[in-house]
């Protein structure tokens, strides 16, 4: 089964790092993508940009409203994620416990599905 490890970050942490350390810590990221790409476990992974350049698009009554980033009620973003197929939900969390993220953010674990399910 495909799951989602969603790393959910505060919104002010990326410029808290000088750009040596968000070096070290994306090196950290790619080896642990690396690892699981050799397992044979990734599906795929990417890292995203801040939520300051985010766009958020909302139909109502046939209008598109867009409306751009940051957003001020967000304390936390989503930095990136990576996509996993493994046999259970336990396996799934025993993977995110091995993320390198976990360690400066949540990871959040979400089962793949269709809207339709609970």
């Amino acid at each position: 089964m495909a799951y989602m490890l969603l790393m959910l970050e505060p919104t002010d942490q990326r410029q808290a790092r000088s750009e040596a350390e968000g070096h070290a810590v994306y090196d950290r990221m790619l080896r642990f993508a690396d690892d699981l790409q050799k397992r044979g476990l990734l599906l795929a992974s990417e890292s995203l940009s801040s939520h300051a350049s985010a766009t958020r698009v909302r139909v109502q009554g046939g209008q598109a409203r867009v409306v751009d980033g940051p957003f001020a009620e967000a304390k936390e973003m989503i930095g990136g994620f990576f996509m996993i197929n493994c046999e259970t939900r336990e396996e799934a969390i025993a993977i995110a416990s091995e993320c390198p993220a976990a360690e400066w953010c949540t990871v959040e674990v979400r089962g793949l599905a269709p809207c339709y399910e609970g």
